[in-house]
Order: C-alpha cells, then structure tokens, then sequence
C-alpha cells in the first residue's frame, strides 16, 4: 500500500470533500481517502497495483478538482499562506465594490416602498424602462465580481456533482432571468407597470454581495486556524553565525546552509538556529515556546539545546546535529501538521449528510415552487421567491468546517503550551479517558535514585567526610545507587579522590581503600557477614524502608558509621496535579517493577490509591487490557522508552517528553516538558476541543433544519412572515462564520 498527502484545489464547501472521498474512495484498491475541508488536503493510501496515482488525479479531476503532492510540509504552509493573503486581498476588493453597486440597487428597488422619492428619471412611475436598466447595469456589475459562483457551480452542476456555488448559483441566477424577461416585457410595452414591479434585480445582486462579504468573513477566520504552526515556524532565525577554522572567523550564513558537525556563536538574545550541542559556554535557555514550560534552562557544555529555544544570557558555541527537516521544531510542526489535516471519529455523520445535502436541497426547493404554485395558489413571483430563499439560506460549509477548524485550532493550541496531539482521533478518545494509568519511573519520579537521607552513628562523626568516603569508591562504578551518591557530593563541591583499592561485592556491595581507611558500603547481611552489627539504627532503617527508599549501610575499618537513604523522588508537581485529575473524576492507577512495598510508599505520597507492582515491562500491556476489560476507556502515560507496547495498547498512549525521540513515535500525544501538569493539559483541551466541536455541529444542523423550512414559507402556513431571499443570503454567509469564529476561542484556552 503507498501513502501520500495530498493538496486538493479547488474545494467550496462541504459537498466538494465528501464528494471527493466518496469516489476516490470506492475505487477498487484504495484503503483511504480522507478529505479535510479546512486545511485543503487528501490523506490517500492505495494499492499501486490496482492504479497508478496519474489514474487517482484524472478521476478527481473529472470532478472538477485537481490534487497536488505535498514534497515539504513547511514549505506549503508558507505558500499557502501566501495565497491566503493575496487571495483575502483580492476578495476584500471585490466585497467592497459589490458593496458600493449594491446600497445603490437596494436603495432603488426598494426606496419607494420605504417612502424614499426618486429622481424623476428613473421613477418606475414615470420612467419605468429607466427604473429598470439601471438595475440591470447595476446587478451585472456585481455578478461579474461573484463570477466565480456561476464559474465553479454551474459546471459541478452540469457533472451533477452539484456544491454550494451551485445552489447561490441557481438562486441568483433564476431571480436574475426572471428579472430579465420582466425588463424585455418592459421594452416590449407589455403589462409595463405591472412587471415594473416584479423586478428581482435587487435580490440577486445583493444576496450575491451578502455571500461574497460572508466567504470574505470565513476565509479571514479560516485564515488564523493555523496561527499556531506560524508562530512556531517563526521561531527558527533566517540565518546564523558560523565559527570557521581555529581563528573562528564568524561568518553570517542563511539557516538552510548549515551543515551537521558546524559550529555556530550564538549571542544573548539569539535564537538558536538548530538542534545541536554546546561546546563551549554556559547560558539560560528560554525553551517555553516549545515545552511550553515558563521557567528558563540552565545550559552548560555537553548539554543539548533545541532549534527555535532563545539563549537568554551568556555566549555558547553550538555544534549543529540535526539541520533543516531533522531538527525537533521541524518535525513538531509537521507531527502538528498532520494531526490538523486529520479527522476525529465525530465527522463521520457531518460528512455523510454533507454528500447528499446539495441535491437533497435543490430537490427540496423546486418542490417548495412548484408546491406554492400549483396547491398554495400563489403567483409566479411569490413561489420563485420561496425557491430562491430555499436555495441560498442552505449552506453545508457549516457541516464541513464544524470539525476539521476546532482540530486544527485545538492542536495548534495545545502544540504553544507543550502538548503534541498526533490526530483528530486521539483528541477525541482523550475526552472520553476514564482511567489514568501512570508508569512510576520518569513519569511520576524523575528516573534517576537520588540520596535522601544520611544517618550517622557517631556524634562526632563529620558527615560530609563520609559521603567524601563513600562517593570516592563510587565514582568508577556505573550503577544507579553509585551514582545518586557521587551526584550529591559533587553538589555539596567535595573534591573526590582514586580509591587505593576498589572490589565490587556481587548483589551485596563495594569494599574499597581511600585516605588510608577500608570503606564498605552495601547492604545489611554484608556487613553482618562481616561481623559488624547494625542494630543501632534498626529504627531508623525501618522506617526509611517504609517509605520506599533503599537503605545503605557503611562500615569505616570495621566499625559501622552510618545508613544512606537512597530513592527515585517523586516530581514536586505530582501530589497536586493528582489532585485535580482526581477532580476531574478519573480513576489514576499507578504502575511499576517495583517491590509493593517501594510501589505504595511512593503511591501515597502522590496520593494514588490504586497501585499494581512487580510488573516486568514486556507485561504492562497486559495490565492495561486488564483494565479495559472493565469496560473503561484508558489512558497510558509513560516516558515512551520502555512503554512503548502499553502505550500503543491504550486508547490514548500520552508519552512524556522526557525520551522525546522514542516519545513522539510511541505516543498518541506526546507532552514536551515532561510535567504532569502536561497530562492535565491534553486531557481538559481535548474535552474543550470536543464540546467546541458539539457546538458547532449542533449550530450548523440547527441552523439548516430551521432555517430551510423558514426559507420554504412554513411559518406563512400559520399566519407567520415569509423569508426574503436577500435576508436568507446573508443568514447563510454568517453560518460559516459563526462556526469558524466559535473554533477560534480555542486559541485563548487556558487550564
């Protein structure tokens, strides 16, 4: 099967993509073909054997449109941004002008009736030829500047593929014949002031300016959906110092020229241009545009630093290692992209109805004419109006852009405060989450034992000459115990020295030799088995064990000195972001290797009430099918290392950014600053995201299944008013508008 992204041209509104994909898709060998209306684009995966895709691009372009391969994501955005404006430019000129031929029409056709006394010249009294090519002059001025509703909906038409131009096409095109044979009767003498007055010159011309104001509004809002992706594409400088040869001559380069292994000077206040590391300098790194995390990074030499970051202070000179497509930012606005362009579950009725709305409507009104003329006794004029008012108050653009505008302004949103949403699916499985399981390790803990607490036997003991003993043997060793020790030394500036001898014990410990005195350091039955009695401290190692922290102990030549309490610490947010997911009413399970003492030690001090230990990592999977055999929807998070099958099992695979490479692969969202308080993000945006869509579908079905009926006279029936053609153009241009303006308070979405 080959998979390709695709820009589709040429699309209107709704009808225009299900059409797409419902051809497309029924061909034999094609597995997928889904259309977003919103951002223009063709998910397709096919069978290359059963058609090429030049056979896919004709069959699509028998319909009207035409389908072009997408080579680089970034690229196409600022192209098609670049359309956007000229094409928003070129539209605000022709809805003013249309503006300025239309008040004078209305004016015109309807002064009188509005006590309003026109010139004597063109008085429909007294010259009534003149009354009505005025008119005329004026509506072919506007029709020529909304020609392209007859350029587009007459031919999809005529291939009976019929989209919304068509239905404002066919609307204002029978009022505006209609008008025409009145106006050669008026030449001809014929019943002169009776056609005079039947006329509907006005309600083409500024029902068309009405819907050209209203496409004009909803490419305008259209238009800031993908704000988010251009302000992280903003984020990466135009170009970037480059140090050349052992002079470091600085040269100024365009960021596209930059190679792997070159070195860049990045100044204070610079942007760094790509993903790379520092060999020399230290700063503060302000990386809260992409982890969306507030507080700035202390950098120094060895460090990582991420292209699109902002070097607060400080010089550093970075060796690039990931350049142009490859750097983190990149594949975040692509991993962005692609979730934007994709669909949630939700759409599938909106784009079922949105197929069959065009013919259904365009049937509907000729029955409605023809019901009003032949059974409701009314004239000719009376029933074409109810015909028209049908036609253009019907508008499946609402339908078609209720869901793809709240995605793709959610994932945008969620990608400026740090959370990656892979696809509509995963926002919309993420709302419907009832069950929180949390690995332990780098998910509620930092990942790394930390030295928590020492205990020293002797009052006159030194402790910090302990701990210089202690982390003097550690320092060659590689295990996680050895180094929690040597990192707390090294933050206490205890200058370490070689030990003169160094054994390690298996499965119990280290003997070892420095300044002269025999260190041994490791579990109780070592130092037991060597005769040196640790029950001084029974207590203390009791207690120490409740709390899930691994106790050390250490004997000075032979004689015991002191316990160190050593334990992966739980991440401070923890305890309160528990809290109020537990408001949210999510059942939070935690999940780990650990013994199940260690396991609920580190549960209660998160608050989780619920802990299943002793998990090897090739099983947790099983646990979260376990779970979800209880009928819960449920949400995994872990660092995406070794989680990756429990992830990939859940609903919704949440991974942490703390193995970001892995992360993004494995994790149906993946939260970048690697904070808890990321999870209480996506989980509250995608219920957000899911009730604005609700929204907007309810409006957009409300506004159809009310407005039709209006427009087709039923309140007339019981006495009520009749809709004006002019009044239902203009309902229906705001539809659009209300359901992409509706999608666009996501962006202020705070948790």
């Amino acid at each position: 099967m080959k998979e390709l992204k695709l820009a589709v041209k040429g699309m209107h509104c709704a009808s225009c993509s299900s059409r797409i994909e419902k051809v497309v898709g029924g061909m034999d060998g094609v597995e997928k073909a889904a259309v977003n209306l919103a951002s223009e684009t063709m998910e397709l995966q096919w069978d290359e054997d059963s058609h090429s895709f030049e056979e896919i691009a004709e069959r699509v372009g028998g319909l009207g449109f035409e389908l072009e391969t997408i080579t680089a994501q970034q690229d196409l955005f600022k192209t098609r941004e670049a359309d956007t404006a000229l094409r928003l430019a070129a539209m605000k000129q022709n809805v003013i002008l249309s503006m300025v031929l239309a008040v004078p029409l209305l004016t015109i056709s309807m002064g009188e009736m509005l006590g309003l006394r026109l010139p004597a010249s063109i008085d429909p009294k007294l010259q009534p030829l003149n009354f009505a090519l005025i008119q005329f002059v004026l509506v072919c001025g506007i029709i020529y500047l909304g020609r392209s509703f007859y350029l587009n909906g007459i031919p999809a038409l005529l291939q009976r593929v019929p989209n919304m131009d068509s239905l404002v096409a066919v609307g204002t095109g029978a009022a505006f014949t209609y008008s025409i044979w009145n106006l050669i009767e008026i030449m001809l003498g014929v019943e002169v002031q009776l056609r005079v007055m039947d006329l509907y010159f006005e309600s083409a011309g500024v029902l068309l300016a009405l819907v050209l104001l209203g496409k004009y509004m909803e490419l305008r809002s259209k238009s800031h959906t993908s704000d988010a992706i251009s302000k992280l594409m903003e984020l990466t400088p135009d170009t970037a110092t480059l140090l050349l040869g052992k002079e470091q001559e600085q040269q100024e380069i365009p960021v596209e020229d930059i190679q792997e292994g070159d070195i860049l000077l990045i100044r204070p206040g610079d942007r760094i241009a790509v993903d790379g590391q520092i060999r020399y300098g230290h700063s503060v790194v302000d990386e809260s545009m992409l982890t969306g995390e507030s507080i700035p990074v202390s950098k120094t030499v060895g460090e990582t630093v991420i292209g699109g970051t902002c070097n607060n202070s400080g010089i550093l000179h970075v060796q690039a290692q990931q350049v142009g497509q490859d750097t983190m930012l990149a594949r975040i606005v692509r991993l962005v992209q692609e979730a934007q362009g994709s669909k949630a579950p939700i759409a599938g009725m909106a784009d079922r109805i949105s197929l069959y709305f065009v013919p259904v409507v365009m049937c509907f009104a000729v029955l409605t004419g023809l019901a009003w003329y032949f059974i409701g006794n009314a004239d000719f004029s009376t029933s074409l109006r109810f015909f028209i008012a049908v036609l253009v108050i019907a508008c499946p653009c609402a339908m078609g852009l209720a869901t793809p505008t709240s995605i793709m302004v959610g994932t945008g949103r969620g990608a400026q405060l740090g959370v990656l949403i892979k696809s509509g699916e995963a926002l919309e499985m993420a709302e419907k989450t009832e069950a929180v399981i949390f690995d332990k390790t780098g998910t509620l803990t930092h990942g790394k034992p930390k030295l928590t607490d020492t205990v020293i036997t002797g009052k006159n003991t030194d402790e910090d000459e302990l701990l210089f003993l202690v982390a003097s043997c550690e320092q060659n060793s590689e295990h996680p115990l050895a180094e929690a020790l040597v990192m707390s030394a090294t933050e206490k500036h205890i200058n370490l020295v070689q030990p003169g001898s160094f054994e390690a014990i298996q499965g119990k410990g280290i003997e070892g030799e420095v300044a002269g005195k025999v260190v041994l350091l490791g579990n109780q039955q070592l130092l037991e088995e060597r005769g040196i009695s640790v029950a001084a401290l029974a207590e203390e190692v009791a207690a120490f064990s409740e709390q899930g922290k691994t106790v050390l102990f250490l004997a000075v030549n032979n004689s015991f000195s002191a316990i160190f309490a050593v334990a992966d610490t739980l991440k401070k947010e923890v305890p309160q972001a528990v809290v109020r997911l537990k408001e949210m009413g999510l059942r939070l399970i935690m999940l780990t290797g650990d013994q199940k003492t260690t396991a609920r030690a580190i549960a209660a001090q998160a608050g989780i009430d619920e802990v299943i230990a002793e998990v090897m990592p090739d099983k947790k999977a099983d646990v979260v099918k376990e779970i979800q055999k209880d009928g819960l929807r449920v949400a995994m998070v872990g660092d995406g290392i070794n989680d990756a099958p429990a992830l990939a099992r859940a609903d919704v695979g949440i991974a942490m950014g703390t193995g970001i490479d892995i992360a993004i692969e494995s994790g149906d969202i993946v939260i970048m600053k690697g904070n808890l308080d990321g999870v209480i993000t996506a989980l509250r945006l995608s219920r957000a995201v899911m009730v604005n869509i609700r929204q907007n579908l309810f409006w957009a079905f409300a506004y159809n299944v009310v407005g039709i009926p209006v427009a087709a006279g039923f309140l007339t029936l019981f006495g009520g008013p009749s809709l004006n053609p002019m009044i239902a153009g203009a309902a229906m241009a705001l539809s659009s508008v209300s359901v992409v303006s509706n999608a666009l308070r996501l962006r202020f979405f705070r948790v």
